[in-house]
């Protein structure tokens, strides 16, 4: 008599002639593995291909968006030419747009925002990530600072109107400046506060991650907690609080409606940063409705495409930058 030996189970012939199956434990685990292994490998392919499209989508949505612009910008970019970008003189009705004057003041307010957060944002980190990690009171300042972040820009807006205006106002009366209140300088503020979260939520995080052996080798050689925090914290996290500077930056040259209710909203080049002048996204949210021929139209998109432009740019370097920090 024989027996038989299937890849998943063995046979043997019973006393009354029938075959009985014998299924070992060893074997019916080993089948469940490699099913289960089988099931791990289509679950994995189908895992990477959907990152794969997802990311592929991504590039082609930047790239869609980036050539909308340059089509629909056409006309104007034909009508300008290059004399667009350092035009002086935007004037719908003699069909002379120059963006000059808005290149000059989104920047302006953007990096005018920067410096006046910085400080404030690497206080926060530091704060929440080194001194007072854990306490109802470290918890409520990071609700309220996250909460900063969710507030609507329009909100910003109307409390900028209501209560920074006049305080601006104030101060340029008593420095010898035009009191205007609207301007550069009350719209980077409002922009400063907006930010102050971004760069402060990513501090915190970063802190955080520091080997705490690093901070205890530097408490054993003496070192002051100021010590630490510039000689051990600082350059462990330069990259991530970069980063978060970058973000922030990124924030604060999209912005709109909050600028665009408090900088005075004029085509003219501001000759200080007390003057009223106007950023690329408040030109279009406030004349995109009024664009009454196709020049003017294409002039706002290409206005657009040049903001656009200059956040890639801006974010190419900054991101060369966190490289270099990195390496280093």
């Amino acid at each position: 008599m024989k027996s038989s030996v299937d890849t998943n189970l063995a046979t043997r012939p019973s006393e009354s002639g029938r075959v009985v199956s014998l299924k070992t434990p060893d074997t019916v685990s080993s089948t469940k593995r490699i099913k289960r292994s089988f099931r791990q490998i289509r679950a994995e392919n189908v895992f990477r291909r959907t990152l794969i499209i997802v990311a592929l989508a991504m590039v082609a949505l930047v790239l869609g968006i980036m050539l909308t612009l340059i089509f629909q910008s056409t006309l104007s970019i034909k009508s300008s030419g290059l004399g667009y970008l350092w035009g002086k003189t935007w004037d719908p009705v003699r069909d002379i747009f120059g963006a000059y004057p808005f290149i000059l003041g989104t920047l302006l307010t953007s990096f005018l925002a920067l410096a006046i957060s910085i400080p404030f944002s690497f206080a926060v980190a530091v704060f929440l990530g080194e001194y007072y990690p854990q306490g109802w009171f470290p918890n409520l300042l990071k609700n309220t600072v996250e909460l900063i972040a969710a507030v609507p820009s329009v909100i910003y807006g109307f409390w900028g109107l209501a209560v920074l205006v006049p305080i601006v106002r104030s101060f340029e009366t008593k420095i010898g400046v035009e009191p205007v209140g609207l301007g550069i300088f009350t719209s980077a503020i409002i922009l400063a506060i907006m930010v102050i979260p971004y760069a402060a939520s990513l501090g915190r995080s970063m802190i955080h991650m520091v080997p705490s052996n690093l901070k205890e080798a530097a408490y054993s050689l003496g070192a002051t907690r100021w010590e630490v925090i510039r000689s051990v914290i600082f350059p462990y996290t330069k990259s991530g609080l970069f980063a978060g500077v970058l973000l922030s930056l990124g924030r604060a040259l999209g912005e709109t409606m909050a600028v665009t209710m408090v900088i005075g909203n004029t085509s003219l080049i501001p000759k200080s940063i007390f003057a009223p002048g106007n950023t690329m996204a408040s030109v279009i949210a406030n004349e995109f409705t009024e664009a009454d021929h196709p020049v003017y139209l294409s002039a706002l998109i290409e206005l657009g495409l040049v903001l656009f432009l200059v956040t890639v740019v801006i974010n190419m370097v900054g991101k060369r930058l966190v490289g270099k920090f990195t390496n280093e």
